[in-house]
């Protein structure tokens, strides 16, 4: 009868290998994870910039469609208010200027709309969504009047 010896040339892996192998994985995951945190938030910022641009394009329409003599279009340094859309709080501030004086009249307004997102948020979030949701709409209206050096 024959004995068996043991054979030392069996294949597999150690268990030291198997615990370098998921130190390794879970790096991975760990950078995929982030990445995916980052995704989300630049998901949310853009659509906080895209409510953003429609709250003042919204605003700069209804500017432009009332007279041009209008008390909506008084020159003004500064007109804010709140708006709130799809339960997010924007912060819209209308700056009115006149230019172009004939006869003491405007017959040139520049309109600039800019609108920043609002919320409660923590402050570092609350920076970064204002930096990148804050939009600035800027147009010129003119009067249909006739300037001092037109003849006819």
């Amino acid at each position: 009868m024959e004995t068996s010896k043991p054979q030392n040339n069996e294949t597999g892996f150690t268990l030291l290998e198997t615990a370098i192998a998921m130190v390794l994985l879970a790096i991975i995951a760990l950078g995929v994870a982030s990445l995916f945190a980052y995704a989300v938030s630049a998901t949310t910022s853009a659509n906080d910039r895209q409510m953003a641009c429609a709250v003042a394009q919204q605003t700069m329409e209804q500017l432009r469609s009332v007279q041009f003599t209008d008390a909506s279009l008084a020159a003004t340094s500064g007109t804010a208010n709140t708006v709130t859309r799809l339960g997010r709080t924007y912060r819209v501030v209308t700056i009115i200027t006149d230019g172009a004086l004939v006869n003491g009249n405007a017959t040139l307004k520049t309109i600039s709309v800019s609108v920043t997102s609002v919320g409660s948020q923590a402050k570092s979030e609350r920076e970064a969504t204002s930096l990148y949701a804050s939009v600035i709409l800027v147009t010129e209206r003119s009067g249909q009047r006739m300037g001092p050096n037109r003849s006819f």
